[in-house]
């Protein structure tokens, strides 16, 4: 899969007529985000830390990332990714690439330690929550939705399946193992959910070509 290509919170600073932006800073920083937090986790990361990591200054994040927060949003959309689930032909295989990657990434330390931090975060600041969702969330939501539609397309899904619902089913066993913890994240989780969610909503057509559906 192609590696994602995250944005910060705000605009290139020769957007506001400044000079160019530095992107051997951004991605400096960025680096020294996950490692921070993999290292120390959420809570052990400061805008001081992350500057005297990447070798450079505390007012050089603050022009391109709001706040601590911020930084945590550009490191899961960096390390999770945000690229599109795989238009392979194959419904199924599209759904399981899709997910695996989000289960793959709630294995590490970052996904672990990060997400149900920043989740509490999120419910106190509107303008982060936005920043989370336009980032982060909206985007890979989208592309799993366009697998869907392809599903759908192909004769492998049924036309009056509600996306929404199945998109919510289909991320919401990762995000929920990752954020309370009670069960693993295995490598065959996404294969588990794919199969249980289609086992409902495919069609005829598609169960002649998976009899085990």
């Amino acid at each position: 899969m192609t590696t994602p290509t995250s944005r910060s919170a705000g605009p290139p600073a020769s957007a506001a007529g400044g000079r160019p932006r530095d992107a051997r800073i951004d991605d400096a920083v960025r680096r020294a985000v996950v490692e921070i937090l993999n290292e120390a986790g959420y809570s052990g990361l400061t805008m001081e830390a992350a500057a005297a990591r990447a070798g450079t200054t505390k007012p050089a994040i603050r022009r391109r990332w709001r706040s601590r927060q911020h930084l945590v949003v550009d490191a899961l959309a960096t390390t999770v990714g945000t690229a599109p689930t795989p238009d392979t032909g194959c419904t199924h295989c599209d759904l399981v690439a899709g997910i695996s990657t989000l289960s793959e990434a709630f294995t590490t330390a970052l996904g672990r330690r990060a997400l149900p931090a920043l989740v509490a975060d999120l419910a106190g600041d509107p303008a982060l929550e936005r920043h989370f969702f336009e980032l982060f969330f909206h985007p890979r939501r989208a592309t799993t939705a366009a697998a869907l539609r392809r599903g759908i397309d192909r004769g492998d899904l049924r036309p009056d399946i509600d996306i929404d619902l199945l998109l919510d089913m289909l991320a919401s066993t990762t995000y929920y193992r990752v954020l309370f913890g009670h069960l693993p994240v295995t490598p065959d989780l996404a294969e588990d959910v794919v199969a249980v969610i289609l086992s409902g909503v495919a069609t005829g057509q598609w169960r002649g070509r998976h009899p085990s559906g």
